[in-house]
């Protein structure tokens, strides 16, 4: 059944404060002066309520590579970043492009109880980009799926994107791409311009995400079907998303908090930390995500979570692994670079961190507005806190974060899911599923 908990004064994402009483996994009241004996009483004085944050884009790397990270280890790091739900990128061993995949990632989020876990099936058999994966199979599986990604690899046959967005049609799904023209990027290290060239590393050149993006919108028209672009990094690919949608193109963006925040300038010092794909980009890219963001125009923020064993990272930058994880840090980077930047505002970020990306993923129970009779998926967090971002905030399997040893702002301090708390005064709570 779960407690009943009785949340004071927070303020619904950042506007009035009210009182929420949480009980059956729902919110049974909202208003002021609210009471309930022998209710939990969390006091919520300074701290922000949003729905439950859901991240579209996360590897948890089970089935195949726990060593980086397991189900379990990676929906603690969720819910210790405020999240309530994620979504399990296909990238993992076996590869999820089978009905019986999906259901067991599905199978191990409902056992692990931090999050829901809602797994991304495969668009290709393998993710070898040759034929089509069981889509339909996994779509009316017991996973539900309804996001298809080879993410990691684009899908770059332009029949098989074709046949992709026809396909997902049938079952409202939609394709998200990895935007990455694969010849393009041959051997690239880093993002294609000055600081590449100085350094002597083989460039990832802008035109090599937009290029496919600008082909897949064009495809999603011809259908009429939805794309979604992950982790999109470039001032070109934001001006080639606003001309989709003035054009009313069933196409949606993310951004990742690290393009929201970290340059290419970061890769002189040769921290491993700092390699990933889509690369780190210039100035003049961060600021064109950060507008596109604001403006709509880019959806949602997703993490791109990819956690990475010590090796992996702790080596010479061309031998190095792609990838950062960031659950444990996405809100409060956020908050950095587009709340106190005047970009977002609280409802802003409840859009981009939950909304619209529970909507995009078409989640049931996630992503609604915190009203009486609504799902007890809620974060709390204190936008006053902050500090220097440590190995200590992170609660997963691997510590391959940018941000140790940076100032970030704010710090999660609730996370409940459901029926019960994940996340007590910033304390993991020791979940009974």
């Amino acid at each position: 059944m779960g407690e009943v908990l009785l949340i004071t004064g927070a303020a619904i994402e950042g506007g009035e404060r009210a009182d929420l009483l949480v009980a059956d996994g729902r919110i049974a009241q909202i208003g002021t002066g609210l009471s309930h004996a022998g209710a939990t009483v969390i006091d919520a004085d300074g701290l922000v309520a949003l729905p439950g944050l859901v991240d579209l884009h996360t590897h948890l790397r089970e089935p195949g590579s726990e060593a980086s990270e397991t189900v379990l280890t990676g929906t603690r790091a969720a819910a210790a970043g405020g999240f309530t739900a994620v979504f399990a990128m296909p990238n993992t061993s076996p590869v999820a492009d089978t009905a019986g995949v999906v259901e067991q990632v599905l199978a191990l989020g409902d056992a692990a109880g931090y999050a829901t876990v809602q797994p991304i099936g495969a668009v290709t058999v393998g993710q070898k980009g040759e034929r089509l994966a069981e889509l339909g199979a996994m779509a009316s599986s017991r996973a539900r799926v309804r996001v298809f990604s080879d993410d990691g690899f684009c899908v770059w046959d332009p029949l098989i994107m074709r046949r992709a967005l026809e396909y997902v049609k049938a079952f409202d799904g939609v394709v998200a791409q990895h935007a990455q023209d694969p010849r393009l990027t041959e051997g690239a290290q880093m993002n294609e311009g000055a600081v590449s060239a100085e350094l002597g590393l083989a460039g990832w050149p802008a035109v090599a995400e937009e290029s496919i993006i600008a082909r897949d919108v064009l495809l999603a028209e011809h259908v009429g079907s939805r794309l979604h672009v992950c982790h999109l990094s470039t001032a070109g690919s934001v001006d080639i998303i606003r001309w989709a949608k003035k054009r009313g193109i069933a196409v949606t963006a993310e951004v990742t908090p690290h393009h929201l925040l970290l340059t290419e300038e970061l890769v002189r010092g040769y921290d491993a930390r700092y390699k990933v794909n889509p690369p780190l980009r210039r100035d003049e890219d961060v600021q064109a995500v950060r507008e596109g963001l604001a403006d709509g125009t880019i959806d949602i923020v997703a993490t791109d979570h990819a956690p990475h064993p010590v090796e992996a990272k702790a080596c010479e930058w061309q031998a190095a692994a792609n990838g950062m994880v960031g659950l444990e840090s996405a809100l409060r980077v956020v908050d950095e670079t587009m709340v106190r930047t005047g970009l977002l505002d609280w409802a802003g970020v409840a859009r981009v961190l939950s909304k619209a990306p529970a909507r995009i993923g078409r989640l049931d129970g996630h992503g609604t507005d915190l009203v009486a009779g609504a799902p007890a998926e809620l974060t709390l967090y204190d936008p006053s806190a902050g500090g220097t971002f440590s190995e200590a905030d992170l609660r997963g399997r691997s510590m391959n974060s940018p941000y140790v040893g940076r100032e970030l702002p704010g710090r999660v301090v609730w996370t409940i899911h459901g029926r019960t708390p994940t996340l007590a005064d910033g304390e993991l709570v020791e979940v009974v599923s």
